[in-house]
C-alpha cells in the first residue's frame, strides 16, 4: 500500500516546475510555501539567502514533513542560484509590481519555469529582478496590492497546476524512467 502511494505521488511530480524563495524572513511562510510545492508536485525547491537577511532553518516538523518529499537546494548567491535553475532548462520569473510585469494568468506555466518570491518586506531583490527572464504579478481588485508570500506562492503554483492538469502533464510521467526509478528507491528508504 505504501509503495503504491509513493509510486502514484512520484509519477505526478513536475521536475520542470519550481520556486525560488529569496531571503524569506518568517520560517512559517517558508514552511507554508513548501507545503504548497508538495501539493502541486514540485520536486526541487531553491532557497536563496544573501545580503543582510539571516538564513532561516526549518525544524524537523516544518511544513508537515513536506521537506521529506522535496529536494531543498540552498544558495547564497543570486547568480549561482539562477545559473543552477537555468541549467535545468527553466526560465525564471520574479514577482514584483511594475510596468514590466505581466499577469500570472498570461504566463505559460507548462514550460520549464521557476517562480521567484521575495522577502516579506523588501520583495524580490534588484539583482534577482535584473537577472530574471521576466516579471509577473497576481491580479487583484482590492486596495492592498500585495499578498502574503505563502498565499502568493500557493496562488501561483495552483495556476501552474491548473494549466498542467488541463494539458495532461499529471497523467504522464515527467521524469526520465531512470531518474524516476532512482527517486523511488530514495523515497522507499524514507521513514513514514
Amino acid at each position: 500500500k505504501r509503495l503504491k502511494k509513493l509510486t502514484s505521488v512520484l509519477e505526478k511530480r513536475q521536475p520542470n516546475l519550481t520556486i525560488i524563495l529569496e531571503n524569506i524572513n518568517d520560517k512559517h511562510n517558508l514552511a507554508a510555501c513548501l507545503r504548497s510545492c508538495d501539493a502541486v508536485g514540485v520536486s526541487d525547491v531553491y532557497i536563496l539567502y544573501h545580503g543582510e537577511q539571516p538564513e532561516r532553518k526549518l525544524g524537523k516538523n516544518a511544513a508537515a514533513s513536506a521537506t521529506k518529499w522535496l529536494s531543498i537546494k540552498r544558495f547564497y548567491s543570486v547568480q549561482k542560484c539562477f545559473d543552477a535553475v537555468r541549467s535545468k532548462g527553466m526560465k525564471i520569473f520574479t514577482t514584483a509590481l511594475g510596468e514590466e510585469s505581466v499577469s500570472l494568468y498570461n504566463l505559460d506555466l507548462k514550460e520549464g519555469i521557476a517562480l521567484c518570491f521575495g522577502n516579506e518586506h523588501e520583495g524580490v531583490s534588484s539583482e534577482a529582478l535584473e537577472l530574471a527572464d521576466g516579471n509577473f504579478n497576481i491580479p487583484q481588485a482590492g486596495m492592498i496590492q500585495s499578498l502574503n508570500i505563502s498565499v502568493a506562492c500557493a496562488v501561483s503554483l495552483y495556476e501552474a497546476y491548473r494549466q498542467r492538469m488541463v494539458a495532461g502533464y499529471y497523467n504522464e510521467l515527467q521524469y526520465p524512467e531512470s531518474e524516476f526509478k532512482e527517486n523511488l528507491e530514495i523515497w522507499k528508504k524514507k521513514k513514514r
